[in-house]
This record gives structure tokens, C-alpha cells and sequence, in this order.
């Protein structure tokens, strides 16, 4: 019954959405048949640096898993940077069991997907944006030197999901927005609001591989939360790009590669 109430409100959800992005950039689904948008998966011959980063141990591989596994099958170094431990995750534990658990499980996810894992240091629940973690934020980029770097959408009703789509966005600002910046989503109409895309990815050919790696966080009941969220997204982002399964992004791009409304210069 669950289940299917779910299913339920996310395709009134998404009926919601599929009218907002009539609005949005008239290009994304003619990038998506041309070839993947995403610099780098397929083609590129260099060697990219890649950085995704996540409010939580599990919100990366949920939310672009998919997209992650085809760079890294493509020879490109994966890193996901977790704000923080999931320590607040399970009131029946402590902070410290919790970060234990949570930690492995992202270990063990990142193994699959072939990506490195770090830890930003942050309290799941208690998150502080300010200046000295946007400093520290923007350090921690530096250090890894990304070419592209994911986040989630900050227009989010999770708190953590915010913090973590700013600490970003801040560090890309004020590393003169050297690098390309997307954002993703993650349970879209109960967390991320608001998301319209402008580039897709066809995640067929990953798609075991990102389930295999969701499912290693076993303390998020993942074979619900994947079959009452992400695989009704999964399948309604493919239906919207012309394949069975995609991953959605929306592309902050630098001032020099505004798009311009069409007829108007």
C-alpha cells in the first residue's frame, strides 16, 4: 500500500515537473540525443578529476550512482565527499555507532562504483554553512582539483541537502568558477523541489551497478526507498531523455556560456 501511494503522488509530482520544463533550457533534450553533455564519459581521451558530494553516506550513489560508474569505467578518478557521517540516522544508537556503520557501508558503495571516499566533518542534523566552512570547503576542492564537481540541489526541504549545495556553489564562486559545477537530485517532491534539468545521462548500461552500490546501505532500508523513490525517477528522467533509465542534472555554467533566450542576442 505503501508502495503504491508513492508511486501515486510521484507521478503527480512529476506531471507538475514535466509542465515546468517546458521553461527550462529548449536544448537539453537535443544535447542528450547529439551524445552525452556530461564532459568526459565517452570520448574526451584525458583523464578527469571528479568530485560528487553528499549530505549523507548514500545520497550521491542514489542520487547519480548511475552517472558516477560510467566516468569511473571510463578511466576518470571518482572521489565522493560526504558532509558528514549519517551519525543522526537511527535514535536507537549513538552518534558514534551510527558514523561507525554508516561509514563502512559508504566504503563498501564506493568500492563498487570504483570511487574514493572522504569525510568532510560535519554532524549529520547540525550542519553549519558560515565562512569558515565555506573556507574550509573551498580548501578541501582545492586540494582535490577538480575538473567537474557534482552536489546536491540546495532547494531542498532537508536541511543537510541545503548546506551541502551551498558549500559548493560558494566554493565554486570563489575558485572563479574554474570547473564545471551540476547539481542532482535525490527523492524528488518529498526532498528535492523545484528541479528542472538541463542535461541528462543514459544510466542503462550502469544501472545494476548503482542499485548494487545503493543497496550496500543497509541501515537506509534501501530496497523501499529505491522502489518507492528512485526507480520511479530513474524511469520518468529516462522517459523524458528517450531511454530506459537516466540520471537528471542542472548545469551552473560559467558567465562566459550563458544561454540567451532564442531571437534575442
Amino acid at each position: 500500500m505503501k508502495k503504491t501511494a508513492a508511486r501515486r503522488d510521484f507521478i503527480k509530482l512529476s506531471a507538475l515537473a514535466l509542465g515546468g520544463l517546458a521553461l527550462g533550457p529548449v536544448s537539453a533534450k537535443a544535447e542528450f540525443r547529439s551524445g552525452l553533455p556530461l564532459p568526459g564519459i565517452i570520448g574526451s581521451g584525458k583523464k578527469l578529476n571528479i568530485v560528487c558530494l553528499g549530505a549523507h553516506p548514500g545520497d550521491p550513489e542514489f542520487g547519480c550512482g548511475g552517472t558516477m560508474a560510467r566516468y569511473s569505467e571510463a578511466g576518470h578518478q571518482v572521489t565522493f565527499l560526504y558532509i558528514t557521517r549519517g551519525e543522526a540516522s537511527d535514535p536507537q544508537k549513538t552518534y558514534a555507532e551510527m558514523a561507525a556503520l554508516r561509514t563502512k557501508e559508504a566504503e563498501v558503495a564506493c568500492a563498487i562504483l570504483n570511487a574514493t571516499p572522504q569525510f568532510f566533518g560535519e554532524i549529520d542534523g547540525n550542519t553549519v554553512l558560515d565562512k569558515d566552512k565555506n573556507a574550509e570547503m573551498e580548501k578541501q576542492l582545492a586540494a582535490l582539483n577538480p575538473d567537474i564537481v557534482f552536489t546536491q540541489w540546495p532547494v531542498d526541504g532537508h536541511p543537510d541537502h541545503q548546506v551541502t549545495g551551498m558549500l559548493a556553489l560558494t566554493a565554486w564562486v570563489h575558485a572563479k568558477r574554474q570547473y564545471h559545477l551540476y547539481f542532482y537530485e535525490v527523492n524528488t517532491g518529498v526532498e528535492t523541489m523545484g528541479f528542472t534539468p538541463t542535461d541528462y545521462v543514459d544510466i542503462t548500461s550502469t544501472h545494476e551497478k548503482k542499485k548494487a552500490a545503493m543497496f550496500a546501505h543497509k541501515t537506509q532500508d534501501p530496497v523501499n526507498t529505491y522502489n518507492d523513490y528512485f526507480k520511479p525517477l530513474e524511469e520518468f528522467r529516462g522517459l523524458e531523455s528517450g531511454v530506459k533509465q537516466a540520471e537528471a542534472f542542472i548545469h551552473f555554467k560559467a558567465e562566459g556560456e550563458r544561454a540567451v533566450i532564442l531571437g534575442l542576442k
